[in-house]
């Protein structure tokens, strides 16, 4: 685990609302994540975590407040006193800082593993195949996977998909790493070989926000741990802190129904 240091954040987010219609889903969010800081969210199903998650890589627009991903308003142009919104270009330029890991693989499935990890480097950045490729291998041999270049996604188990969806994001060498729930569609045998190399990712120095009900992993690599239900940041503290002497009567019935499972 690192140590955040003063720097100005990675992540700042005053106030963050988010509705889908009538339904609030974020109601005032205020959080900062440091550079280097390994950050994991907890809570219920439907306490807007996802959702926040989202609205940092502006794949959510928000509908009150602001968010900063790397000193930038997300989404935005600050021109003067005034915001203006970025063109979809922009905001994919913007994307590039930012790595991201869903429940689902979300491999193109006519491609192999490895035309997975350089199409995005080649399309976006683009970079020569060969320079793509070679910091491909690389990280494939990093989550264990080096052998399964040339492989097809449906080939692969569940455990190893995800793996190369990790990859794959690295390839782009973001400064900022989002996981929504990266373990949760796996068979429970596959999800210690992907938060093994999660935990080898934090151990480098990355900036992560980690959505989870991993709570081991939670309490073992996290720097902080945040508790949301409702739409609001109910408790937040030291991961091993929060998660054995949690403070507030929400988190500790949350945290003896996810132990107890």
């Amino acid at each position: 685990m690192s140590t955040p240091g003063t720097a100005e954040p990675m992540v700042r987010a005053d106030s963050v609302c988010k509705n889908y219609g009538s339904n609030a889903v974020l109601k005032g969010i205020d959080l900062q994540v440091a550079p280097g800081e390994v950050v994991c969210l907890i809570g219920p199903s439907g306490s807007g975590k996802s959702t926040f998650l989202r609205c940092i890589n502006h794949l959510e627009t928000v509908d009150g407040g602001r968010m900063w991903v790397n000193g930038r308003i997300v989404g935005y142009d600050l021109k003067g006193t005034r915001l203006h919104e970025q063109s979809h270009n922009d905001i994919c330029r913007a994307r590039t800082d930012v790595g991201m890991v869903f429940q689902q693989f979300n491999l193109f499935p006519h491609m192999t593993v490895l035309e997975n990890l350089i199409e995005a480097p080649r399309l976006v950045r683009r970079e020569k195949k060969a320079v793509a490729a070679a910091r491909a291998m690389g990280l494939l041999q990093k989550v264990g996977l080096a052998e399964k270049a040339g492989a097809y996604p449906r080939q692969l188990s569940g455990g190893q998909q995800q793996r190369v969806a990790i990859a794959r994001a690295l390839c782009m060498e973001p400064k900022l790493m989002l996981f929504d729930e990266p373990t949760s569609a796996l068979d429970p045998e596959l999800v210690g070989e992907v938060l093994k190399v999660m935990k080898d990712l934090a151990g480098t120095g990355m900036t992560m926000v980690v959505v989870t009900h991993e709570m081991n992993f939670a309490r073992d690599v996290a720097d902080r741990v945040v508790f949301m239900a409702d739409g609001y940041v109910v408790e937040e503290g030291p991961a091993r802190e929060v998660i054995t002497n949690p403070q507030n009567e929400r988190t500790r019935s949350f945290l003896a129904s996810v132990l107890a499972e």
